[in-house]
């Protein structure tokens, strides 16, 4: 493998902005990410197709949620990995999200991440996300949050995939046509 890059890059415009719309969990195992992924063909880090998945839950976000990628190389050992973490608060409780909350703690969902400049990333590709950090919060004062905190950390060998669409339509189809789930 060659380590050596083909591409610059110039200043960015300031078009972008930060925080997220929306995440879609993917139950771990619903597709095999060696035989049903199809990638561009130019670039291996943009997914064009994801065979095998029937359901894509969505889960609508507002205000401080979060996903960051931290680079790990070691020059001795010869290592790099991706440690991905996902922060996502949902409000309200209710029976539903209660089971579904301790069932994503006992699993490990792969969970695709949209942005707010409509970008969509598959977070936990190969190993999925785990929850390793989270609350029931009831809150003290009538103001406060009356919900779920989760934390999801993967560690991957590169870093969450762009996948080749802009909207949920687009992200469905790519899906070969899996239904999202709402509620």
């Amino acid at each position: 493998m060659s380590c050596d890059i083909a591409n610059g890059r110039l200043e960015a415009c300031k078009d972008s902005v930060a925080g997220l719309d929306a995440i879609y969990i993917i139950n771990y195992g619903d597709y095999n990410s060696d035989s049903d992924i199809t990638y561009d063909g130019t670039y291996e880090d943009l997914i064009n197709a994801v065979n095998g998945v029937s359901n894509l839950y969505k889960y609508e976000l507002k205000g401080a949620n979060s996903f960051d990628q931290a680079i790990t190389s070691s020059r001795d050992n010869g290592t790099t990995y991706f440690e991905q973490t996902l922060n996502v608060t949902l409000k309200k409780q209710d029976v539903q999200t209660h089971k579904t909350i301790k069932l994503l703690a006992y699993g490990r969902p792969h969970i695709v991440v949209r942005n707010r400049n409509n970008q969509f990333f598959l977070a936990g590709f190969k190993r999925g996300m785990d929850v390793t950090a989270g609350t029931v919060a009831n809150g003290t004062a009538l103001g406060d949050l009356s919900g779920y905190t989760l934390t999801f950390t993967g560690m991957e060998n590169v870093p969450a995939n762009f996948l080749d669409c802009s909207d949920e339509a687009a992200l469905a189809a790519l899906f070969d046509g899996a239904t999202i789930v709402t509620a």
